[in-house]
């Protein structure tokens, strides 16, 4: 998990940068950005890709991460943002936000494979979750940060079921979906099909 960090150990500051909720067909997208110390004595144990993670160990260790972070910013891109510009071009801007939103200085930035439109020297890395720590950080706090935020809505959204599949296209959330119309958290471009179509296939 530290292969990447220790590879560019020449680099003494790291941001990484993830994003959450880019599948979903409800709720925005989520991108965080997270600038870690590299002490082994400041290192997180059990830190992994947030969707290897049970909840209460993805809570357990976002609170650990908050609270080590020399840095951190969380970005929300709305739904509709995401409908006018698409998802990847949404991705890109909440990445470069979360970015910017930091204060402290770094010297390189490591990214989930999305490479970023920033004046900063960034490896973009394939399954980067999986392979650098700072990544896997900003991984926890984006889907923690997320999935409260979709428990939240559930509340106003309640028959669409955001607090168990938080947006994603479950069987249950498209049923739902068919049946009672599109909210608007829904994103227009990516339940279009599944109106069009009437029906849920597997």
């Amino acid at each position: 998990m530290l292969d990447y960090e220790k590879k560019f150990s020449e680099k003494t500051v790291i941001a990484g940068i993830d994003e959450v909720g880019r599948g979903c067909l409800a709720g925005p997208l989520v991108c965080a950005c997270v600038v870690m110390p590299l002490e082994l004595n400041n290192i997180i144990d059990g830190v992994n890709d947030s969707k290897k993670l049970t909840p209460k160990k993805r809570e357990f260790l976002n609170n650990l991460i908050l609270q080590k972070a020399l840095d951190y910013s969380i970005v929300e891109v709305d739904q509709s943002t995401i409908d006018e510009i698409n998802i990847l071009q949404a991705t890109k801007l909440g990445m470069k936000k979360a970015f910017e939103n930091i204060n402290i200085k770094v010297d390189l930035v490591l990214t989930d494979a999305v490479k970023i439109d920033i004046d900063k020297n960034q490896e973009n890395i394939i399954k980067g979750d999986e392979k650098s720590y700072n990544i896997a950080c900003a991984s926890i706090i984006a889907k923690v940060y997320r999935d409260n935020l979709m428990n939240t809505l559930h509340t106003k959204y309640s028959q669409y079921g955001f607090s168990k599949n938080k947006g994603y296209g479950t069987k249950d959330h498209i049923e739902n979906l068919l049946t009672l119309g599109a909210c608007p958290l829904h994103r227009k471009t990516f339940i279009k099909k599944i109106m069009e179509r009437g029906k849920y296939k597997k």
